[in-house]
């Protein structure tokens, strides 16, 4: 498991106890811009888990993500949506939100993490990062980018579930795209058959929080 400190539910709950927190629905932690594992998963003892690696800071801190809210201000709108075909995933208006797939000073650079899942723990070394259920104002989507042409992972707008298959080891940065301000909430659930019995092991729903900013 992780070395970095971990604050998860507990934290948040105990923090309550003591009136720092005003209200259970409000995210404990905004994170607005550096670097930051969406999802990271883990497996141990059993379980297969996924938080948030929050590298944002001069410390990396495991969170639940319960507890964080991740902004995507005005600086990620774009105005020049290719019209093409190919790009109408991120909707039809020609203007977007996007969080890069490279690293950019001001915004969130996003992406997810399966390097504590030991190899071989699973059937073709691999897991299932399924989409589940987007709720907010418009279409969300996650691609990655060569050149003028996008390859997409995850659309809300043509239809749920999405699933991909991530290799154990990996780390990996794309593209998170929305087609219009709001706060969205995307429902990842991470799966894996074991190697050693073959029975599917689940992480269960898990809900992200997305505040896209326009002023």
């Amino acid at each position: 498991m992780r070395s970095p400190l971990r604050l998860l539910g507990p934290v948040a709950a105990a923090a309550a106890l003591i009136g720092l927190v005003a209200s259970p629905a409000q995210a404990a932690t905004v994170l607005t811009s550096g670097h930051v594992d969406v999802l990271d998963v883990d497996y141990a003892s059993g379980a297969l888990t996924v938080n948030v690696l929050d590298g944002t800071g001069a410390t990396d801190v495991e969170r639940s993500p319960s507890d964080v809210t991740f902004q995507v201000p005005v600086a990620a709108k774009h105005t020049n949506v290719p019209s093409t075909p190919a790009w109408s995933f991120l909707g039809t208006g020609g203007t977007a939100w996007i969080l890069p797939q490279s690293q950019a000073s001001g915004l969130l650079w996003a992406g997810w993490n399966t390097t504590e899942v030991p190899s071989g723990v699973f059937q073709n070394n691999r897991m299932s990062f399924k989409l589940t259920n987007v709720s907010g104002p418009a279409g969300f989507s996650i691609y990655t980018a060569s050149g003028a042409t996008p390859t997409v992972l995850f659309d809300s707008g043509d239809g749920l579930p999405d699933t991909l298959d991530v290799n154990a080891g990996a780390h990996t940065h794309a593209n998170w795209g929305f087609d219009a301000p709001g706060t969205y909430t995307a429902t990842f659930t991470v799966t894996g058959v074991l190697s050693s019995t073959g029975a599917t092991v689940s992480s269960g729903p898990k809900q992200f929080t997305f505040q896209v900013l326009n002023s």
